[in-house]
């Protein structure tokens, strides 16, 4: 399980031009899932984006979470975050878990996501989604959660 993570000022998904999800200031997460993920992982996860300090504190250090600063969390399904580009020029997909097992976990990931901290918001699981978003740092981190 792979979590992209952007520190922003503001962050929107839309499908079929409605926007489905959107925060002002916090995090905007893209999650991948592979095969052979389970929802053991899911509570690191929660815990480790929650409270990732990466916001500024009043001396200018990245010293403060999402919660600290009373932020959104945007969460948007990415499967090309297991893309492998090692072979050739077209990526390969199939470390990605895709599919109703895929969905349930990233369901699971939303929902106790959503038990530890609020607001929430997402994009559409399997969706043509647009995402659009302004960085702020920018500050782009990537978070896996060692293997169970």
């Amino acid at each position: 399980m792979r979590l992209l993570v952007q520190r922003v000022k503001k962050a929107a998904v839309k499908v079929d031009d409605s926007v489905v999800g959107e925060i002002d200031h916090g995090l905007l997460a893209f999650l991948g899932i592979k095969k052979g993920d389970t929802a053991r992982q899911i509570p690191w996860m929660v815990k480790k984006l929650c409270g990732l300090r990466i916001f500024s504190d009043k001396n200018g250090k990245m010293n403060l979470s999402v919660q600290d600063v009373a932020g959104g969390i945007l969460v948007v399904s990415q499967f090309t975050l297991y893309g492998n580009c090692l072979s050739g020029r077209r990526p390969s997909f199939t470390e990605a878990l895709s599919g109703p097992e895929a969905e349930s976990l990233y369901h699971h990931f939303v929902s106790g996501l959503r038990q530890a901290y609020s607001p929430i918001e997402t994009g559409k699981f399997g969706a043509n989604m647009e995402v659009s978003l302004v960085n702020d740092g920018p500050v782009t981190l990537l978070i896996e959660e060692p293997a169970c």
